[in-house]
């Protein structure tokens, strides 16, 4: 039994929660920061659906991100901090600026507070977003050298993960103070939901499941959540990781067409409405011209977004699982929580 403490901050976020759980059955003292204290009962019946009772060796403080208060007390007498916690501009928040200065302003927040609190390492959830965006075609595989193009073709959210890792990282080099820093930059997190609050990647199988008309050519990596975590673990407390990024990937991209085909191959009925039509890139184009949405995506038509695993394997011995792996645990756990539509009929032209 560890009785080290570690701070998680975002405690009611997805990987998060998975990073708990991983901890916790590792025998590890915890505290997660909340905005609000009234999800605490929230955040600790999504661990009992991950299969553990937290109970008094999980302790929550409320702290947001935005606002310096409640952050010392969150990092006093930990030894390590992993930091996956991000605002999230909502309703008319739609400016650059809404999205890139407040996840800046949240990881300087956070290690400055584990600064001035002596703690020995923060592992910084980044994102692929920060890596593999704004490049257009490319050959070769995204790796840990690379770097999303901020003159490219990047959603303000991307924009938003590259230019807060990039700051912590200038943070550690010029006021880190001897802190160390390691990040885990993961590709579309997959595997079990623990509720009905799951990440946005979660989100395209559900959309599948529940009966959306066809898959646009959209090509993507896929990790399992767990993995995800075990490698928070390892970056944690082995000494290679510091100073280091690690890209988290299961192995080859997919194109969506192909997770369509697999959750019918792979679940019977449970799959009766995924279309595995390809719906046509004009077709998102046109759409993106009204569509929020559509206009995310309309830079990633086509692109293979490949991106490789070898450094997290080679340094950290880590080992995930498959991509249909991670992909079906998903389905799967939808389907065990409830959390697919019931009315909506099997789609059309499949």
């Amino acid at each position: 039994m560890d009785e080290t403490l570690v701070l998680v901050t975002g405690g009611t976020g997805f990987i998060a929660q998975h990073c708990m759980l991983a901890l916790l059955n590792s025998g590890y003292r915890l505290r997660t920061t909340v905005r609000s204290l009234e999800r605490e009962a929230e955040v600790r019946q999504q661990l009992r659906n991950g299969g553990v009772e937290a109970g008094k060796r999980l302790s929550f403080v409320a702290a947001d991100l935005g606002a310096d208060q409640g952050w010392a007390a969150a990092v006093a007498g930990c030894r390590f901090v992993l930091h996956g916690a991000s605002p999230t501009p909502s309703g008319d928040q739609v400016r650059e600026q809404d999205w890139v200065q407040p996840a800046v302003d949240g990881n300087l927040r956070v290690l400055r507070a584990a600064r001035d609190a002596g703690v020995r390492r923060v592992v910084l959830t980044s994102a692929f977003g920060a890596v593999g965006m704004g490049h257009g075609r490319r050959e070769r595989p995204f790796n840990e050298s690379d770097w999303s193009n901020l003159n490219g073709n990047i959603a303000p959210y991307q924009k938003s993960k590259t230019l807060a890792e990039r700051a912590a990282w200038a943070f550690i080099e010029a006021e880190g103070g001897g802190m160390e820093l390691a990040a885990i930059n993961p590709t579309a997190v997959l595997g079990p939901a623990l509720g009905a609050d799951y990440s946005h990647s979660i989100r395209l199988i559900k959309n599948m499941l529940d009966g959306q008309p066809g898959c646009p050519r959209i090509n993507s990596c896929f990790v399992d959540v767990r993995d995800v975590a075990d490698l928070h673990l390892l970056a944690m407390v082995h000494p290679a990781a510091s100073g280091q990024r690690f890209l988290a990937t299961s192995g080859d991209s997919a194109w969506l067409v192909d997770v369509a085909r697999l959750l019918r191959q792979r679940l019977g009925h449970a799959a009766d409405k995924v279309s595995t039509r390809v719906i046509p890139d004009w077709f998102i184009r046109l759409g993106a011209l009204r569509n929020p949405a559509m206009k995310s995506i309309r830079s990633m038509l086509g692109v293979n977004m490949n991106a490789s695993n070898e450094k997290a394997r080679r340094l950290l011995g880590w080992t995930p699982r498959t991509r249909d792996e991670a992909i079906l645990a998903c389905a799967e756990s939808l389907i065990k929580l409830g959390l697919l539509a019931t009315s909506a009929p099997p789609p059309a032209g499949r």
